[in-house]
């Protein structure tokens, strides 16, 4: 597992920009990341206990904060703070950011809800 040379919020707070050795940065909203969530709030125990979360366009980051040597942790403006991004997992949404939001989206067209509240 390798750890990022590069995390770095927006002015705005509304994007992490995040970038591996050798790779481009690449920017994950807020709104993606609160999605998208790795605690077990937002994915369960098990993939039939995962929550698909709305509601969260205008999500900032408020704080990030180091687990030792392999993770951060993100506080969000809704207080959400319970996730544990890992460098794997980071790499994972940086390298599939595209092809997860759509997916999201698709998602949420399936079951006729809006990422608006």
């Amino acid at each position: 597992m390798r750890a990022p040379s590069e995390l770095r919020v927006s002015r705005e707070r509304n994007v992490l920009t995040v970038a591996f050795p050798g790779e481009e940065p690449v920017g994950l909203s807020a709104e993606m990341l609160r999605v998208l969530s790795p605690s077990a709030e937002v994915q369960g125990h098990s993939p039939e206990q995962r929550v698909l979360v709305t509601g969260k366009e205008n999500v900032t980051i408020t704080n990030i904060e180091p687990i030792g040597n392999y993770a951060i942790r993100i506080v969000f403006s809704d207080g959400h703070s319970t996730g544990l991004y890992t460098w794997a997992y980071l790499e994972e949404l940086a390298r599939k950011r595209d092809e997860l939001w759509a997916e999201y989206l698709r998602e949420l067209e399936e079951k006729g809800l809006a990422r608006k509240s």
